[in-house]
């Protein structure tokens, strides 16, 4: 019988490091605007709003991450890095994985119905962008860029919870997702270029070479770099969002130094450390900006 651990293993509930921060920033955000807008708020709902955008996160991201597990389980149990997780191992059965994703499904559903209609009306939206990702990778080299765009659904989407309107700051917020994960999506998949290859699956780096997807996935961060950066004018921050940015933008330098086309030991520094402390630190400047300045 899995265990709970077994299913957090299985969704690398550690790698929601990457989305939440922002989905905090976009929050955050959402209640800043309604204060200037001087709509009365309490404590209470606040928090209950907060706490429905959390289960969204978590939900949504775990029947991603499950559906993609799922549907790669033959490709995971022929490639030796992923031969060890769950469903190849028999830790958890397909069947068992799926019925997990459904329920996060239903789960996500459920959550934003409490939260507004706008947030109840896109939720196929969002649970379609975010399970799609797991075919592209069989037919698209831009498959990184997919991955991004879900992602990039956290700012956007706790705004929306909180002001159920769009605007153009928390747009950009998700531009800036976009680029950065899909940057460091290509750099993760260097690891299996050769692998893509043989089994016919598409990747920048098994369409480009390791060379230059690295100069693709160098690319991509300089425009989000720019989107931040542009961010920074927009919303007319102070100097702590700046703080933020200069380890916004390091942590993105630092994992293109220590990740080379003929040395791939320390991707999962690049990958894991550096985007971890890139999204946390610079989260929590801006979020203390918008507080506190």
């Amino acid at each position: 019988m899995p265990t709970v651990k077994n299913y957090l293993s299985l969704v690398k509930f550690s790698h929601t490091i990457f989305a939440l921060p922002f989905a905090m920033i976009g929050f955050v955000l959402g209640v800043h605007a309604l204060t200037l807008s001087n709509e009365v708020q309490t404590v209470v709902p606040i928090i209950l709003k907060l706490s429905l955008v959390l289960i969204c996160m978590v939900t949504a991201r775990s029947a991603a991450m499950a559906f993609n597990r799922y549907l790669d389980r033959s490709f995971d149990a022929k490639n030796p890095r992923t031969a060890i997780r769950e469903i190849p191992k028999g830790i958890i059965s397909a069947n068992s994985a799926l019925r997990f994703v459904i329920i996060n499904c239903l789960l996500f559903i459920t959550a934003t119905y409490f939260i507004n209609k706008v947030c109840f009306y896109l939720s196929p939206v969002a649970l379609f962008i975010i399970l799609f990702y797991s075919y592209t990778k069989r037919f698209t080299a831009l498959c990184h860029l997919v991955l991004g765009l879900g992602l990039s659904l956290a700012p956007i989407g706790a705004y929306l919870a909180v002001t159920g309107v769009f605007k153009f700051l928390p747009v950009l917020f998700s531009l800036a997702v976009i680029f950065w994960v899909s940057g460091f999506d290509i750099i993760y998949a260097l690891q299996d270029e050769n692998f893509d290859k043989e089994n016919s699956l598409h990747s920048i780096p098994s369409s480009l070479g390791k060379t230059n997807a690295l100069r693709v996935s160098e690319g991509l961060h300089i425009l989000s770099t720019a989107c931040v950066i542009y961010a920074g004018f927009y919303g007319n921050f102070s100097w702590l969002y700046w703080l933020g940015i200069l380890v916004f933008i390091g942590m993105l330098f630092y994992q293109h130094t220590i990740v080379k086309p003929n040395d791939l030991s320390k991707v999962n520094i690049a990958f894991m450390t550096a985007n971890g402390v890139a999204s946390l630190v610079f989260a929590v400047f801006v979020i203390a900006d918008i507080l506190f300045i």
